[in-house]
């Protein structure tokens, strides 16, 4: 039996009682470091600043955020390590809350009641399983993902029975890469082996990612025909259609997944979202209410909730439960960067629909606040921007729209923008601002590369770095930050902190162009300054 002392859990269980009786259950594991947390607000803080081996989660927490919204921003924001086991505890059997909570993948689920021994087999299954993948796991946190590959390679060789787990994270890594195309043939593999669903999906995906929408959207079909509780392929569904500028079909497809699994709180985010968009505005307001309502207690609450709730209120015209919501978010978002921005643009449109004198101040408030780099998505960005326009504020709706079109990563969002102008008759100025801020991104990219021709790296660095701080979804920008980076490196020696700075960048890139062919070059020029000063990766293996 593998030795359970130094295994560190953490219980999260409202009940002093049942947590007492966990507790015991745990120490007749084995486990005796235990730390208890008794709401989802301090469970989240608790690991974010602490590592555990096990966190053993009760479903139904009081007040405040329950299991399943906990684990989400656990995964969403990845505040444990691949390696944590995270079982879910519950004696809840209705199906909705159980889909919702299974959907996110946690190690295990265990209804009550049970015993130790229960728990105990539950915990165990989950360690040898951690074993085998723990150098996997360590090497995708450094970002060493080609290390990772060959590891899984060596993992289906030593572990036959994780053999096709090892071929799914093996797939995910080349998705990872943007290397779309050995992705599909592995999926394509494993399907072929043993007919698994995800399979499927993740040959979606990369069909996806090459921009074969409607190969993909047939997959996916067949995959929500095949399974109507298959969540993930809904998500994807919706995503084929919204880009593939399907919006109504995106609409129904996550309407259809919302009413199965009705808790996942980011898909009631854009489910929300395409509505508002497709002009359903009382689902819009049904859903924001209930993400509000969800997101209340969480440590990731975002303004634009409120915002977008207040939106669909205006367009209804119930102005006065809209302002209410900017009460409650004066009162409840006190310090979160994006707040500012956000009640003034919920102002403003209070105003608007008022004729209140203050809509021009506020209009004001808001643009100011939406300088910084505060990450206010880009539907509210092009909503402020019309505000503007519609109240002769040209220079000012200009502003917010050049932010938008310095970072389009595609030409979609460029016509987009340029669409707000246009629909306020002044056409011929959105395609004057879409030509000067591609002219400035050109611009910055050349004077970066003029300064490392000049033999200044670190200028060139620097230049770019900023670049990319002010324009952070440019993919261009981006990637030529990172490049920045590492020429700096391949000239300078190596430096730690621009080390960490470049791997950074590039996993920020291929964050937003996962098939850029650059990718491949670049990721292979940060291996090569790798093993030319000598950086080694050391893997901690439990």
């Amino acid at each position: 039996m593998i030795d359970l002392s130094d295994f560190r859990a953490l219980l999260i269980e409202p009940n002093p009682g049942m947590r007492v009786s966990l507790h015991n259950m745990l120490n007749l594991c084995g486990i005796t470091k235990i730390e208890h947390a008794h709401t989802a607000g301090i469970a989240a803080r608790t690991i974010q600043a602490k590592v555990f081996d096990l966190v053993l989660c009760e479903y139904d927490l009081g007040v405040g955020q329950d299991g399943q919204q906990l684990l989400e921003d656990v995964r969403h924001h990845k505040l444990t390590p691949l390696s944590t086991i995270f079982i879910m505890v519950t004696a809840e059997r209705g199906y909705a809350k159980v889909v919702s909570a299974a959907e996110l993948a946690p190690s295990d689920y265990l209804l009550k009641p049970f015993t130790a021994d229960t728990l105990l087999e539950r915990v165990m299954k989950a360690i040898e399983k951690r074993k085998a993948f723990i150098e996997v796991y360590g090497l995708m946190e450094q970002g060493a993902i080609r290390e990772a590959i060959a590891a899984c390679v060596e993992g289906e060789n030593n572990y036959p029975r994780y053999l096709i787990d090892f071929m799914r994270f093996r797939a995910e890594l080349y998705v990872i890469l943007g290397e779309a195309e050995e992705a599909e043939q592995l999926y394509s593999k494993v399907f072929e082996m043993r007919a698994v669903a995800w399979a499927k999906l993740g040959l979606a995906k990369t069909l996806f990612m090459q921009g074969r929408y409607e190969e993909a959207e047939n997959i996916l079909k067949t995959l929500v025909g095949e399974n109507d509780k298959y969540m993930d392929a809904y998500d994807w569904l919706a995503k084929t259609h919204e880009a593939a500028g399907e919006l109504p079909e995106a609409k129904n497809v996550l309407d259809n997944a919302v009413a199965v699994s009705p808790h996942a709180v980011r898909r009631l985010r854009h489910l929300g979202e395409i509505s508002l968009r497709t002009g359903d505005i009382e689902t819009a307001e049904t859903v924001f209410k209930k993400v509000v309502s969800k997101v209340k207690f969480s440590e990731f609450r975002d303004p634009e909730d409120h915002l977008n709730l207040v939106s669909a209120l205006v367009k209804k015209g119930d102005h006065e439960q809209a302002k209410s919501v900017i009460r409650d978010m004066e009162k409840n978002m006190v310090g979160l960067k994006k707040t500012a921005a956000c009640r003034a643009i919920s102002a403003a449109m209070v105003h608007a629909g008022t004729g209140d004198a203050r809509l021009s101040d506020e209009l004001d408030a808001a643009v100011l606040a939406s300088r910084e780099d505060i990450g206010l998505s880009v539907e509210n960005k092009l909503g402020l921007a019309k505000s503007c326009l519609e109240n002769d504020k040209e220079d000012a709706a200009s502003e917010v729209i050049m932010d938008v079109m310095r970072n389009a990563g595609d030409q979609k969002l460029m016509n987009r923008a340029i669409g707000v102008f246009e629909s306020a008759g002044k056409g011929h100025l959105g395609k004057e601002l879409a030509q000067r801020s591609q002219k400035e991104v050109m611009e910055l990219v050349a004077l970066g590369v003029q300064k490392a021709k000049q033999g200044d790296f670190r200028g060139s660095l620097d230049l770019m770095s900023s670049a990319a701080h002010k324009s952070p979804d440019n993919p261009q920008v981006v990637m030529n930050a990172a490049l920045a980076a590492l020429k700096c490196l391949e000239n300078l020696g190596w430096d730690n902190k621009i080390g960490e700075q470049a791997k950074s960048l590039i996993a920020a890139a291929a964050k937003l162009d996962p098939m850029n062919p650059r990718m491949k070059a670049i990721r292979g020029l940060y291996d090569e300054l790798q093993k030319k000063y000598g950086i080694t990766i050391v893997q901690n293996k439990k």
